[in-house]
């Protein structure tokens, strides 16, 4: 049950900064920051929730950060079509800006 726990929580973290990463020049600063910010809260959260380091765990967690960035990537892509704009990097704010406007 933890490790659905975790690889839910590693996929909703990892949204935001896949949307992030779509908007910014592929392997810029902001790229590289965008897959690598949530990296440190995501081992925060394996020791706080004693997860442990099983083998096991690093396809399932590995396969949830690259979704959830999958899917903030699809999500910017799928706003910016719909010409939901002006879009900015952050997904949050975006959806505040948004709510504001109706």
């Amino acid at each position: 049950m933890k490790i659905l726990f975790a690889s839910l929580f590693v996929l909703v973290l990892n949204i935001p900064f896949g949307y992030w990463r779509a908007n910014v020049k592929r392997f810029s600063l902001g790229w590289v920051f965008a897959i690598h910010i949530p990296v440190p809260f995501i081992i925060v959260f394996r020791i706080f929730t004693e997860l442990g380091w099983g083998f096991y765990t690093f396809p399932i967690l590995i396969s949830a950060f690259f979704l959830g960035q999958f899917f903030g990537g699809k999500l910017y892509s799928f706003r910016k079509d719909e010409e939901k704009l002006p879009l900015t990097s952050c997904l949050v704010w975006d959806l505040v800006k948004e709510s504001q406007n109706k």
